[in-house]
């Protein structure tokens, strides 16, 4: 089975999300993230009847990068409660083609969904019906032609580091929806969930899961290798 498993015990497990992964089933009726990690479980530990899996939090379909499961109900509670109250840090990595304005900066705007478009808005006022997003990023590499940025999310708004990039001027790579005019080859994005960190709900020890950056594609392990020198 074709999973990369970054992290695994009893409570949680973890797994680096391709560009192409659902996480949860939706209408397209493709396989999703969360049934192919059951079979995983099912198979691993021979397990009868149905395995318990619950979803801690998603990540948009084109994205790569860490994504939490909770292997029991315990775990799931503790984790979503985590989740709600903010306890757990969350990192991205982005390429962008436009370098910011600053090389870091902190973004505040009122996050607006339009379910009809599955696109969200980042506006500077409050408007009835929006939510207030927040992130901070630093940029942290470049090549020829492109910038990559760290992204400490501070809110979980939909779509909202893809909107807020783009806001300011620079589209994520491959990211036809908010502005950037070619596509990935894959059909992905550059977006990807780097590092995820907590305190885990059973063991109360600091947990801190990094996804390594996608595969077969020469942009992202050219920035990835330059970072670890």
């Amino acid at each position: 089975m074709d999973l990369e498993i970054l992290y695994e015990d009893n409570h949680l497990i973890a797994v680096n999300k391709t560009g192409s992964d659902l996480v949860q089933g939706d209408e397209t009726g493709d396989e999703p993230l969360s049934e192919k990690v059951k079979a995983y479980l099912k198979k691993k530990y021979n397990k009868p009847g149905d395995v318990f899996l619950g979803v801690v939090h998603r990540l948009d379909r084109p994205v790569s990068g860490v994504v939490l499961f909770a292997r029991t109900s315990k775990g799931l509670s503790r984790m979503n409660k985590m989740f709600q109250e903010k306890d757990v840090k969350k990192v991205y990595w982005a390429i962008v083609k436009e370098i910011p304005p600053e090389d870091q900066g902190e973004l505040r705007h009122f996050m607006l969904k339009d379910s009809n478009k599955n696109k969200s808005y980042a506006l500077p006022k409050m408007r009835p019906g929006s939510k207030e997003g927040i992130l901070h990023y630093r940029l942290i590499s470049s090549s020829a032609n492109y910038h990559l940025l760290e992204v400490d999310l501070k809110t979980g708004r939909h779509h909202q580091i893809r909107s807020q990039l783009a806001k300011i001027g620079c589209p994520i790579k491959g990211d036809l929806k908010y502005g950037f005019p070619r596509s990935n080859p894959n059909g992905g994005i550059s977006l990807h969930a780097r590092r995820i960190e907590f305190v885990h709900p059973v063991k109360n020890e600091q947990v801190v899961i990094e996804a390594p950056v996608p595969r077969n594609d020469n942009l992202w392990e050219e920035f990835e290798n330059v970072l670890k020198k």
